[in-house]
């Protein structure tokens, strides 16, 4: 074949655009593959127990059972597809319980929105019997307040002790850490002071040992020296203390306008990145005190509010392909009765079923907003309160196994022609799509909600999976090979 290209002079082009390659592989070394939580609980550090995370869980499930004693109880409450076709009488619903526990797959056929209630309660059930809480958060910001300096220092010191015998009793959830205050010039003294506390006494306790994936949340960051400061200090406290280098991780709280954009007119989110050096494993949207920075009044600061969605997609623009990762904000409704029994007096039928509205009013606010972070590609968020956990791994199970059959049929077909568009019923699909299936399934992996079977009979590998390229999957199976 006649060239004009001389091949020098390809070869100089080619070099030039592998450095270029090489560079930008370095800023955006891909997301990591390990283990992202959820959610994150945040607790005061005032109320913190070795064995909160098994106590969480018991609330939880009491809650469950007290105000959704069925699949389709819950279903209905939740707004679960197609919800409303659950039978509410109780000799049906007995009926099509005994058929779904006899053969779910065969019922899922003809009843898919009965098999998709069924199967997200019991996994529901079982996550808060098993591991209720994935990440918390011990806190000494918003939800620990401001408290004379001698109480904080005392909290400081037992929730260290607490962490500590949870280390020891394997009773602490797979991801730990402490939201200390912000670094402004008000709280930075107070900041830094149960900071040091804190890791102190801990290493005191286990001999320079920090629980799995433990983080130090920072929040209301608007400066990137303030990022740096903390990294320095985690720096300074890592020697001291004889904790593993590079050990002491953390995370920053977007939740203010200039830590979206600074008065240069700058993307700030990347810079407050890079100020942690590589100590940053995470950044988290804080809804509320966005917001309110935003100077939106407090009838309209809401999850959902466009403002939130710009910053939540400066962010995710911003840290997409860099290894850290992202969580959205909380859901401030409580699922919580206004009436309590008393010993002597039980709950009436009237106060019963007020109770009932007002959890599950609070359990559809949450779930919604979850299924409009999951839609976004926030695959993690805030939780408040234990009544607000079986409301996360129902919205998690239902994101992904509401569009399994569909999603496992595309991926199967774009595989079964890996360079060419598909078309699966009236939905067409190019190879950027077929990135999105992949995704789809790599979360889905992560988070427990799919399969290591299901993902298989895709037809894909699980190394093709975690190669997460859709076109170098197509190359390697049609035999194309990047230079």
């Amino acid at each position: 074949m006649k060239l004009t290209l001389t091949h020098d002079e390809v070869a100089a082009y080619c070099g030039d655009l592998h450095a270029s390659n090489e560079a930008f592989k370095s800023h955006y070394p891909a997301d990591s593959f390990d283990r992202q939580p959820v959610h994150t609980v945040y607790g005061g550090a005032n109320l913190l127990k070795a064995g909160f995370a098994a106590k969480l869980g018991e609330v939880a499930l009491k809650t469950l059972e007290t105000y959704a004693p069925s699949y389709s109880v819950f279903a209905r409450a939740l707004g679960l597809p197609r919800a409303d076709t659950l039978p509410t009488n109780a000799m049906e619903l007995a009926s099509l319980t005994r058929a779904l526990e006899a053969n779910p797959e065969q019922v899922r056929e003809t009843k898919q929105a009965a098999w998709l209630a069924f199967t997200v309660y019991n996994r529901v059930v079982k996550k808060l019997k098993t591991e209720p809480v994935e990440d918390n958060r011990i806190d000494f910001e918003d939800g620990y307040g401001n408290r004379p300096d001698a109480e904080e220092d005392d909290h400081a010191a037992a929730a260290a002790d607490e962490v500590a015998k949870g280390m020891r009793e394997g009773l602490l959830p797979p991801f730990i850490g402490i939201r200390v205050k912000t670094f402004s010039d008000e709280c930075k003294q107070r900041s830094i002071r149960t900071l040091d506390i804190f890791l102190t006494r801990l290493a005191e306790q286990t001999g320079g040992k920090l629980p799995e994936n433990f983080i130090v949340t920072l929040p209301k960051v608007t400066t990137p020296s303030q990022v740096s400061t903390c990294a320095k200090i985690l720096e300074n406290l890592e020697a001291r203390l004889a904790f593993p280098k590079d050990s002491l991780k953390m995370e920053i709280m977007i939740e203010t306008t200039q830590s979206i954009i600074n008065y240069l007119g700058e993307n700030t989110v990347p810079l407050l990145v890079a100020a942690a050096g590589s100590r940053c494993r995470s950044a988290i949207f804080g809804t509320y005190d966005y917001t309110a920075s935003c100077n939106i009044t407090a009838a309209h600061q809401n999850h959902t509010h466009p403002a939130c969605d710009f910053a939540r997609h400066v962010m995710q623009v911003s840290l997409a392909g860099t290894g850290i990762t992202i969580s959205d904000g909380a859901t401030t409704s409580m699922p919580i009765g206004p009436h309590k029994a008393a010993k002597d007096a039980p709950l009436t039928a009237q106060q019963m079923d007020e109770n009932r509205t007002v959890v599950h009013g609070a359990w559809k606010l949450h779930y919604d907003n979850i299924m409009h972070s999951l839609r976004h590609g926030y695959y993690q968020g805030w939780d408040l309160n234990p009544g607000q956990l079986p409301v996360r791994y129902a919205a998690i199970d239902t994101f992904f196994l509401s569009s399994l059959q569909d999603a496992s049929a595309r991926l199967n077909a774009f595989l079964n022609k890996a360079a060419q568009a598909t078309l699966v019923g009236n939905t067409f699909d190019d190879a950027a799509t077929g990135q999105g299936l992949l995704n789809f399934f790599l979360r889905g992996m992560a988070c427990g909600a799919i399969t290591e079977q299901e993902v298989l009979a895709t037809g894909i590998t699980l190394d093709e999976l975690r190669s997460r390229s859709f076109v170098q999957i197509v190359n390697n199976r049609t035999g194309k090979q990047g230079t």
